[in-house]
């Protein structure tokens, strides 16, 4: 099989993996090396035929020896499969940027040996882009679970952001759909990276000579609708992966039926875009509003309103403490008021030490009105005649919700590379 034909091949089962990440890190041009990776991030660009041209991503092999019940590479199905050599890869990679097709590469991979074997190949990739070629550019490396730590550690200063999928939100879950990957096994090596990637910060802190280790941080993905676990459950996994393994980003990927099974959805289902779309969401106040994942959804109610965003759902809950008046109001208590994001509460507290918000001042500070009208107040004077009766508000802030998620199509497409 020649290496086109296994890039084909390859490309098109990386499709499934959502955390291809492309920013975060600050390695920069140097003298007689190839790319730079920089703070901002890659910016993806599209063809006109709707190739992405960003980064190339791709698995060093589709070849896998476990049978993962949701996934498209599990052992037991039939199709096509590839493995490419490091060398290989490497050489796409530097051809690829050197044609202007890409700026970075996504690299992951089925478990096609052993994990020891696999993420050797995988570090020996990385290690030929940096030495061999001197490829500068930016690197996101998939860390294969139950790899020895040596690798990880190798691993982590060779690539810009690792990553470990924890894939399913539960222990049981993992046990009934992929019983060969064990939680232990996964959160290991989200550990290690975590604890490493800390230790070389604060050791850079005292000397810049220390070198960077993981400068992009580490993300993981999540399979949901693959099982039952609830939003709620979610919502706090992710929370304690953020505060406790100092992950980047949590990832959520709509399950895609692929595979037919008794414990896995119909093939006929659509994947769950909304509820993607929700938890993306509420993952963002968690990350930079400071909301708490039980403040967001509780046991009695343990799953996102597909109706509306989870911001306008908390405000809509606890209505009885708004309107807020603009000019009184704590920066933390302007962030829980739907139609102001974190630019706009900053610009309310900068403009509040100069002089008194009026009405008119609104609209140039950024608020969203439509949506922080009912919730605002100036010296005591609400933004709106009369307040609808809740129903009527949920029903008024459902209604602004419509235009936001029609483009979550229930129907899957994805773009090819080739």
């Amino acid at each position: 099989m020649n290496t086109l034909d296994k890039l084909t091949i390859l490309a098109d089962a990386a499709k499934f993996d959502a955390s291809c990440a492309s920013s975060g890190s600050n390695r920069k041009a140097k003298p007689g090396a190839l790319g730079n990776a920089a703070a901002s991030g890659i910016c993806h660009s599209w063809s006109a035929d709707g190739r992405c041209i960003s980064l190339l991503k791709i698995l060093l092999s589709n070849d896998c020896r476990l049978d993962c019940v949701y996934c498209m590479s599990r052992r037991s199905n039939h199709c096509a499969r590839a493995t490419f050599t490091p060398d290989e890869v490497a050489d796409l990679t530097i051809n690829f940027y050197r044609r202007n097709y890409i700026e970075g590469l996504f690299l992951s991979s089925a478990v096609y040996a052993s994990p020891e074997q696999t993420m050797s190949d995988m570090v020996d990739v990385c290690h030929q882009l940096r030495t061999k070629y001197a490829f500068n550019g930016y690197i996101h490396l998939k860390v294969i679970p139950g790899a020895p730590q040596e690798l990880v550690a190798k691993a982590g200063m060779l690539a810009d952001r690792l990553s470990v999928n924890i894939e399913l939100p539960s222990a049981a879950s993992l046990k009934e759909l992929a019983p060969q990957k064990s939680r232990q096994g996964i959160l290991t090596p989200m550990r290690q990276i975590g604890e490493a990637a800390s230790n070389y910060g604060a050791e850079r802190k005292k000397s810049r000579r220390t070198p960077k280790f993981c400068p992009a941080g580490q993300s993981t993905q999540m399979i949901i609708g693959a099982s039952a676990e609830s939003d709620l459950h979610i919502l706090t996994l992710s929370q304690s992966l953020y505060t406790k393994m100092q992950l980047r980003r949590v990832y959520y990927s709509a399950y895609i039926a692929v595979n037919s099974a008794p414990n896995l959805p119909m093939p006929s289902t659509a994947p769950p875009l909304v509820r993607e779309h929700r938890l993306y969401q509420a993952d963002w106040l968690i990350r930079f509003y400071q909301f708490q994942a039980e403040e967001i959804l509780q046991a009695t109610a343990p799953n996102l309103d597909e109706r509306l965003d989870p911001k306008a759902a908390w405000a809509l809950r606890h209505f009885d403490l708004f309107p807020l008046d603009i000019n009184r109001a704590s920066y933390e208590e302007l962030l829980r008021v739907p139609g102001l994001g974190l630019t706009s509460a900053r610009r309310i507290i900068a403009t509040r030490r100069v002089a008194a918000i009026r009405e008119e001042d609104l609209k140039k500070l950024g608020l969203v009105m439509k949506r922080a009208r009912y919730f605002l107040s100036i010296n005591g004077k609400k933004l709106v005649a009369a307040i609808p009766s809740h129903q009527d508000l949920l029903t008024a802030m459902c209604r602004l919700e419509k235009p936001a998620i029609s483009h979550l199509s229930p129907q899957y497409r994805q773009l090819r590379l080739f």
